[in-house]
């Protein structure tokens, strides 16, 4: 394991990774490239990147947003741990959400049924039997707003 004692690399640089790096062979058969085709290097630096550090890296905080979104990024404020929820109706997901919100979660994700995810109306011939049944049914954006926490509708208070 590399320790902050282990200053061997320091010296050599990128010729010293170099030579680690191919003295650990990468995995075979696997492909190292982007859905474009084009080869991803094992490391770019500095010196082989035309970079702009303020323009394309910039700091933790603050646009493009690369280092994260917060300036003192998870040593000031951990990682949001989200729920993923949703099951039957709009309504029935928004009094699970709120239970939830009621019970301290800070994060929630809604879970959407398969008719939904593959682009479906709850009606539609391929979604019996589907529907509702691992996540909400949202056929329009109507339904959104009944299933969100912050929605106070009629429809959505049961209690």
């Amino acid at each position: 394991m590399a320790t902050t004692d282990d200053r061997a690399l320091d010296a050599g640089g990128v010729d010293a990774w170099r030579e680690l790096y191919d003295a650990k062979p990468e995995r075979q058969g696997e492909l190292f490239s982007t859905m474009s085709g084009v080869e991803n290097e094992p490391l770019h630096t500095p010196e082989t990147v035309a970079l702009d550090y303020d323009r394309d890296l910039g700091y933790p905080g603050v646009y493009p947003f690369t280092r994260g979104v917060y300036p003192s990024m998870y040593r000031g404020r951990l990682w949001t741990m989200r729920q993923f929820a949703g099951f039957g109706t709009a309504e029935e997901t928004n009094e699970r959400f709120r239970y939830l919100l009621e019970h301290g979660q800070t994060g929630l994700s809604t879970a959407f049924d398969m008719p939904t995810l593959m682009g479906y109306d709850s009606d539609h011939a391929r979604s019996l039997g589907e529907v509702g049944r691992e996540g909400v049914a949202v056929d329009r954006s109507t339904i959104c707003v009944r299933c969100s926490p912050a929605s106070r509708s009629a429809t959505c208070r049961r209690r």
